[in-house]
């Protein structure tokens, strides 16, 4: 992992101080670099029966669209609420500093559907746990969840118990 470990860029205090903000533009920067993540984000589930990708906005849209494209799935995006204009489901959730929702088109997905969610980072986890429940919601399978750094001392992981979790990089 050490080629897109070297990509990762450290940005002190942002966006307050005494966060260690992961900076991921250096890896989309390197085509060679971000298609080798790509890849390893696909990796572990091409024989896993995947139907759909779905990613959270935003950054999970590039990583997300990406690994659709690798593993020739159809991509679902998870929008913030009042981006999309068809019949959709919404789940609202905490954050450290407030609160969030995500929305889905209401047949974005269906009962038969397999889904991996795939997102830059899981820090808290409370956005993938989200996303989990919005799938769900139409009755879809949550099959696994990609990222390609996971913050380990923020314990995102507990939240997402009894899901199966592929990161990258671990800091």
């Amino acid at each position: 992992m050490q080629r897109i470990s070297k990509h990762i860029r450290d940005i002190p205090d942002f966006p307050k101080p005494g966060i260690m903000f992961k900076d991921i533009t250096p890896l989309l920067k390197d085509p060679v670099a971000l298609q080798f993540a790509v890849k390893q984000l696909a990796l572990p589930f091409l024989d896993s029966n995947i139907t759909a990708i779905a990613g959270m906005e935003a950054r999970g849209f590039i990583f997300g669209s990406l690994v659709a494209n690798e593993m020739q799935l159809p991509f679902i995006p998870l929008r913030k609420p009042g981006k999309l204009p068809y019949d959709k489901k919404s789940v609202s959730y905490d954050l450290e500093y407030g609160s969030a929702s995500l929305e889905i088109h209401n047949d974005a997905l269906n009962k038969n559907d397999r889904v991996l969610l795939v997102d830059d980072l899981l820090a808290t986890g409370g956005t993938a746990q989200a996303s989990c429940q919005l799938i769900e919601q139409l009755g879809a399978t949550v099959a696994a969840l990609a990222f390609v750094i996971e913050l380990d001392f923020l314990q995102g992981n507990n939240q997402l118990k009894g899901y199966e979790v592929h990161s990258l990089l671990h800091y």
